[in-house]
């Protein structure tokens, strides 16, 4: 046992979760509502020696608690909390087991995996229901003190984009950085490099107004990725909600994720965190103990019903969040506001998100953490986007979310890819371009609740998506059985990169096809990041363990044609943001929509599955008179190889100008079209009034 002697313990507040400094000294609360006691550990600066070890004084509430007169910010520290070991009744106590605070602001050190981490003997027949007894302090990071002073400053320019106008950027710290030769070589990964102002240039110059950043929250790499080599690149394992995650640290420490959020927020743009609350790096039974399990495992994880020892698995990683306890539910409250009001983010993205929705009878628009969020008066005023689905039971949420969310709209990407790809899926294609109506327009929503995309981390790029039929993740070391086996992509001839001239061009006007479609739909778009010049992962479409060149952004060195995407990209968000016909706002604007056939009259049911081919007018003739507004549109659309002959309708008004054409992204200078137009093969053209 350490010498305590120069450490006095006071009882302190139950009333602030964490360790938080008052200028005086440090008080400590932790939740636990099975625990007998609850210890602290003090570490010397280098994290490996135990100065002392304290015991809580205080129990209040569920919270034990306790002051330390003179402790000073950055003091190392961690748990060790007593109580039955008895996982047949969901407890797993195990005061051998150094336990993470789940209010930890920064950890120090890396997860040095070792059997020691697990609370049960490793090898016994019954396994979880043993008891071990060694010590895993030596290889658990510590957790560490924050001065909140040092994170005060002037309150910064928030950009606060309307939803309307809102254009995403899925993008990973690391991945976007790392090769990037604009940015110096020592913050490449790092927070400050994502900050960097060629990053923030480079992102703006796109048109893009919100960045969504995959994880950034704590994380451990996954044992068994290290064993083969591998680590957890996109991070969805979070282990501390509060602390970022320091693999991303550069020379400015915790401070250059706030420099990085400062930065994106001076050149107008918006950051989005992509969190996961829904799981915890603890795994199964069979995990290790790190935090949440030694603390209070009963209260912090949904356990089986009729059997405790195991857990429910809504989410297929082992365990699931129980966010129907009403501690736990503060924890991520709490997180959550943290977040915005002290690293000043501006809105969430949450993975599988139909955990956060789920009691105990099911997925529950109206429960306890939807309604908490929604009344808060932080956090219902930043943007909130759900990833709508899980493995649970009704765990496929898509369009029932509630009023006030933004959704990942999967039903989007896959009826889109369908539709280039030739299957004749035009009435559900329709349906996606004009703001998935049919799953949003409900409770007064608004069309920005699609969130609409093509692509995303998880699955093939856009470059990818035309030239691959097959996934190929050899490199994950899993022989290809992990990553989607459906999606939705076709080579066009070739498996992979080719020199075939006329694969590549098809392929070129495909993503031309995919990005224009994209940014002119409906909703809010979402651009995966590199899709802009044709990013590749060489076909590997589940890079979660790939910290490499297959994930990383390549910013040298790029295929033919690549820049002149990049020119189009911008094209497309440009002409979005200005034409207001391009990013409706409300279902009930006055809005006109009219499909018509080839022959120029109105689309006939029956004409919906006999032809692929889509012809629509769009009006709003109420618009302002600004110059340069349009007030009519005319999209028309062709999957077909063959071209398609269209009567343009109400010819009689003057024409029609082509604005744009994927079949001639260059086009010199608008074409006025006074009659039919010849639409040409896999293509996408635009009309606009004179």
């Amino acid at each position: 046992m350490p010498n305590v002697k120069d450490f006095e313990i006071r009882a302190g507040s139950a009333h602030q979760l964490g360790a938080n400094y008052d200028g005086s000294g440090v008080n400590f609360a932790i939740f636990s509502a099975h625990a007998d006691r609850v210890e602290l550990c003090l570490f010397d600066p280098s994290g490996q020696t135990e100065i002392a070890r304290l015991e809580l004084p205080e129990y209040t509430h569920e919270v034990w608690h306790g002051y330390v007169p003179d402790l000073q910010p950055g003091a190392l520290y961690g748990y060790r909390v007593y109580g039955p070991y008895d996982p047949e009744n969901g407890h797993r106590f195990n005061p051998n087991k150094l336990l993470i605070d789940p209010y930890a602001r920064e950890l120090v050190g890396e997860m040095d995996w070792n059997d020691a981490h697990f609370a049960y003997e490793m090898g016994n027949e019954e396994l979880d229901l043993s008891f071990d007894t060694r010590d895993s302090a030596p290889f658990t990071p510590k957790c560490r003190v924050i001065d909140p002073e040092a994170f005060k400053r002037e309150e910064g320019n928030r950009p606060e984009i309307a939803w309307p106008h809102t254009v995403l950027y899925e993008t990973h710290v690391k991945g976007f950085t790392q090769l990037n030769p604009a940015i110096p070589e020592n913050l490449r990964g790092t927070f400050e490099g994502m900050g960097h102002q060629a990053s923030v240039d480079y992102i703006k110059s796109l048109g893009i107004t919100s960045v969504e950043l995959m994880p950034v929250h704590w994380f451990p790499h996954d044992q068994h990725l290290l064993d083969k080599g591998l680590k957890n690149f996109w991070g969805y394992n979070t282990l501390g909600f509060f602390a970022p995650a320091t693999h991303y640290y550069g020379p400015n420490g915790i401070q250059g994720f706030r420099d990085m959020v400062r930065a994106y927020h001076d050149a107008g743009i918006e950051v989005i965190l992509d969190v996961v609350y829904n799981h915890t790096a603890e795994g199964n039974e069979l995990g290790p103990t790190l935090s949440f399990k030694g603390i209070d495992n009963f209260s912090y994880y949904r356990t089986m019903p009729d059997q405790h020892r195991y857990y429910i698995n809504d989410t297929g990683t082992g365990n699931t969040v129980n966010t129907s306890h009403p501690r736990v539910l503060q924890m991520v409250m709490d997180s959550l506001r943290y977040w915005v009001e002290v690293m000043e983010v501006d809105g969430f993205r949450f993975d599988l998100g139909t955990i956060l929705g789920r009691e105990p009878e099911g997925f529950d628009p109206r429960g306890g953490f939807f309604d908490a969020i929604m009344q808060d008066p932080v956090l219902s005023k930043v943007k909130l986007i759900g990833e709508p689905w899980d493995i649970g039971p009704g765990g496929y949420q898509v369009g029932g979310f509630p009023p006030g969310w933004g959704e990942w709209n999967d039903k989007y990407r896959d009826t889109v890819r369908e539709y280039w790809r030739g299957d004749n899926v035009s009435s559900d294609f329709a349906a996606r371009l004009l703001g998935s109506g049919d799953l949003y327009d409900t409770r007064g929503r608004r069309p920005w609740a699609s969130i609409n995309f093509v692509t995303a981390h998880d699955g093939f790029t856009l470059n990818d998506l035309v030239s691959y039929n097959e996934k190929h993740n050899e490199a994950n070391g899993e022989d290809n059985n992990d990553g989607h086996n459906d999606n939705r992509s076709y080579n066009y001839g070739a498996e992979g990169p080719t020199d075939d001239e006329g694969i590549n061009a098809v392929r070129e006007r495909q993503k031309r096809n995919f990005l224009t479609t994209l940014f002119f739909s409906h909703g809010t778009p979402m651009l995966l990041a590199g899709d802009e010049f044709a990013r590749s992962q060489m076909g590997n479409n589940n890079g979660y363990c790939q910290d490499s060149d297959i994930s990383w952004v390549h910013w040298e060195g790029l295929p033919p044609g690549a820049e002149a995407l990049r020119e189009y990209t911008r094209r497309l968000i440009q002409l979005r943001a200005a034409q207001p016909l391009l990013r409706r706002e409300n279902w009930r604007d006055g809005l006109e929509i009219h499909w018509f056939n080839t022959d120029g009259g109105p689309q006939q049911p029956e004409e919906w599955d006999a032809s692929a081919t889509l012809g629509v007018m769009i009006r709003r003739p109420d618009l302002e008179q600004e110059e340069g507004i349009w007030h009519d549109v005319v999209m028309l659309c062709n999957p077909l190889d063959e071209s398609v002959e269209y009567q343009l309708p109400f010819q009689e008004d003057g024409g029609w100008v082509l604005e744009l054409s994927t079949a001639e992204p260059e086009l010199e200078a608008p074409t006025t079209v006074e009659a039919a137009y010849q639409v040409p093969g896999r293509s996408i053209v635009l009309f606009r009034r004179p």
